[in-house]
């Protein structure tokens, strides 16, 4: 167990865990699984990271921590299309309603804003010196003789 995160802020990522796995999970499987050859290219693509994430997010719900970087990839995308592509639309008056209809589902985002524990990010992904780029210089002449 974690003793930096209480046990109600690791039990709410696990909840974040399992909306991707439901989410994602019955988005992504039901068209890969349904017709493959019936998606375009674009579509394909998507289905299968859907399918991938609500696959990784099975793990999240058994290691919340480790698996942060998913969670740190939906705010990332879902953020980033809200902002570039949904929000201009919306305010130029072109967004149709399918752009309403997954603009209302990435909005869920802000649980995970909510629900990130920014200050284990902080101290672990920002704060904590880096893994090493290359081999010391002392290791890699012992490995010459």
């Amino acid at each position: 167990m974690n003793a930096e995160l209480s046990v109600l802020r690791l039990n709410l990522l696990r909840l974040l865990y399992l909306m991707l796995v439901v989410g994602t999970g019955f988005l992504g499987w039901s068209e890969l699984l349904a017709s493959p050859e019936r998606l375009d290219l674009s579509r394909g693509v998507v289905v299968s990271i859907l399918g991938a994430v609500s696959l990784l997010s099975i793990l999240g719900l058994k290691y919340p921590l480790q698996m942060l970087p998913l969670l740190f990839w939906e705010i990332a995308w879902k953020t980033i299309w809200l902002l570039s592509i949904f929000l201009p639309l919306w305010r130029s008056g072109q967004a149709s309603q399918g752009f309403l209809e997954n603009a209302v589902a990435c909005s869920l985002v802000a649980l995970f804003y909510v629900v990130m524990p920014w200050s284990y990010v902080y101290r672990h992904y920002w704060k904590k010196t880096s893994e090493t780029w290359r081999r010391a210089a002392t290791a890699a002449v012992r490995n010459v003789h």
